[in-house]
């Protein structure tokens, strides 16, 4: 895939993720707009896809210098070869580590998801999505960061 469709994809899922979560915290948009009686939040899926976003702008920028990850393991492939360019210093180390930092965010939701799976307790599915309010809040930050420095590194 094109570096340029890479980061397309990287932008739609950072505004997607500024939507969920604005949905999360607004409860009149919730009730008149989406008819959602009982406050919802959707925190665990800003994270997501603040991920997908860091995800998509490493690919964007692996792309533009040829490389291209693909399934098995396509995600720690892409980080892995994202890595390298932070290890030569041709990338800033921070970088590498705000993705690093939300890929065990979200790895951690998944974790979460199969223990919670398990005990399917009430409190815990009310508790959780609203636990999630300030990681949600920091993930966007960061693939705002994330993406507006590959999105000035890549040239698009």
């Amino acid at each position: 895939m094109d570096s340029r469709l890479y980061m397309h994809r990287a932008e739609n899922e950072i505004k997607l993720a500024v939507i969920i979560f604005t949905i999360s915290e607004n409860q009149k948009l919730q009730r008149e707009v989406f008819h959602i009686k009982d406050q919802e939040t959707y925190y665990s899926a800003v994270i997501s896809h603040s991920y997908y976003c860091m995800f998509y702008a490493a690919k964007a920028y692996l792309a533009k210098k040829g490389i291209e990850t693909e399934s098995p393991e396509e995600h720690k492939k892409t980080y892995e070869e994202f890595a390298k360019f932070v290890g030569r210093g041709i990338i800033d180390g921070e970088l590498l580590n705000i993705y690093k930092k939300i890929m065990v965010r979200a790895d951690t939701l998944l974790l979460i998801f199969r223990k919670e799976k398990k005990k399917r307790g009430d409190f815990t599915y009310q508790k959780l999505p609203q636990a999630n309010k300030e990681p949600a809040r920091e993930s966007i930050e960061n693939a705002k960061t994330f993406f507006r420095n590959i999105f000035n590194i890549v040239g698009i």
